[in-house]
């Protein structure tokens, strides 16, 4: 069995009833094996805070959504997390895929870095990185981070799970395949 099934076959022992987002290079098998699932829905959408609110809309509805979109989308969503997802105290879990993490890494630069200017405006680093976590952490979503040799099976499960008990967004970044 892949790991895109073996999420699917996690996701549904979960409850998930909605997958909501834009696929990217990371998620895309994940997608991919929703889009011909019989009972989880795959809801794609034009930009990533329209994910927040359709997810809203369904958890309001009885429907238990998961977002997946990629950490440059996690910032163009903040009004939509901040003004629909938290304030309705929804328990909608998120992963969220890491870009620019790698060459962030390779650079020897660590999330611990002071963001100064001359560091966000380097050409060779992604600074949405460097801003995915202390972003998250100001809107006081809960994360966890899948990387290297980590169970992304579990891990997605395991978010699903605390956003629910939480009644709060919870956040996966996600930085590494799901195939």
């Amino acid at each position: 069995m892949t790991r895109p099934e073996r999420t699917i076959h996690a996701l549904v022992r979960a409850g998930v009833t909605h997958v909501v987002g834009i696929p990217d290079n990371t998620s895309g098998p994940l997608f991919d094996a929703v889009k011909v699932h019989p009972t989880i829905r795959l809801v794609t959408v034009t930009r990533e805070g329209e994910a927040f609110a359709l997810a809203s809309g369904l958890w309001l509805g009885g429907a238990s959504p998961l977002v997946v979109i990629q950490n440059t989308g996690l910032l163009e969503s903040g009004d939509a997390i901040r003004g629909t997802a938290t304030r309705m105290g929804a328990g909608i879990p998120m992963v969220i895929t890491g870009r620019g993490y790698a060459n962030m890494l390779a650079a020897g630069i660590g999330l611990d870095e002071e963001r100064t200017p001359a560091l966000l405006t380097r050409p060779d680093i992604d600074s949405t990185a460097l801003l995915t976590e202390p972003t998250l952490q100001a809107w006081g979503i809960p994360f966890r981070t899948c990387a290297g040799e980590d169970d992304p099976v579990a891990a997605i499960a395991d978010t699903v799970t605390a956003a629910r008990e939480r009644g709060h967004p919870s956040a996966l970044i996600l930085l590494r395949p799901l195939d």
